[in-house]
């Protein structure tokens, strides 16, 4: 599984095939597009609570775009995540995009990197669906489900809540995280929109390791849980 830890092979490939839907695409009229969207940025309201940045970007057509995904966690120097991936991705139908590229955690180390194969779009009762397959070295495969929905209160009030599990094909001691079902995590915030792109919110975050992952993590002498409350801004442009 070289490839993997030299990603630049699959980001020109993805960028060449991505140049092509640009000459197709201005042949038809369709004009270039970006959009930037902060999801969280958050901070738990007690002291030690970490710092969560999850943040998405993307460039292109109606039916191509080129995608980044941002996801960071830092509570100190020994507890850090980081996850970045860059994808193409092209709509298979109405609200519903197939998405494929590279994924990388930095943080923590040692640095892991995969192949990412998924689906993203809004499922009927408005359900946002992020489904992905993850292919990495020496074997592993990892799956991520992420669910959301927006109940509006108001025009402006907005409650949403969120739901994420993760599952890993292999054990990776290093890192702690075991084979199986790895975390689940839930999450409930309340964001008022002063205008249509920008949303302060409060909200209350909960994480929970599963299976072996949780005996690794309680064999470290760590917690396998965790509830947070709070307070974020959302933000698009």
């Amino acid at each position: 599984m070289k490839n993997f830890k030299s990603p630049i092979h699959t980001l020109a490939l993805v960028a060449t095939a991505f140049g092509s839907s640009f000459v197709y695409a201005e042949a038809q009229d369709d004009p270039l597009l970006t959009s930037v969207m902060i999801d969280q940025l958050e901070k738990g309201v007690q002291s030690g609570d970490a710092t969560r940045v999850s943040a998405q970007a993307w460039l292109g057509y109606d039916l191509n775009k080129l995608w980044l995904k941002v996801d960071s966690e830092y509570t100190n120097s020994d507890e850090q995540d980081l996850e970045i991936q860059a994808l193409y991705s092209h709509a298979i139908a109405p609200y519903w995009n197939v998405q494929m590229g590279v994924r990388q955690d930095t943080k923590p180390t040692p640095t892991r990197h995969w192949a990412v194969l998924g689906v993203q779009g809004l499922a009927p009762y408005f359900f946002d669906i992020d489904a992905a397959l993850f292919v990495g070295e020496e074997g592993r495969t990892a799956l991520r489900l992420s669910v959301e929905q927006d109940w509006l209160i108001t025009q402006r009030l907005i409650l949403t809540p969120e739901f994420e599990i993760n599952a890993y094909s292999k054990k990776d001691e290093t890192i702690n995280i075991g084979s199986g079902l790895s975390d689940i995590s839930a999450g409930l915030r309340l964001r008022y929109e002063i205008t249509r792109k920008f949303a302060p919110y409060i909200g209350l975050d909960w994480s929970q390791k599963l299976g072996n992952t949780a005996d690794l993590v309680r064999s470290d002498g760590e917690s396998t849980g965790d509830t947070q409350f709070v307070v974020g801004v959302k933000a698009w442009f």
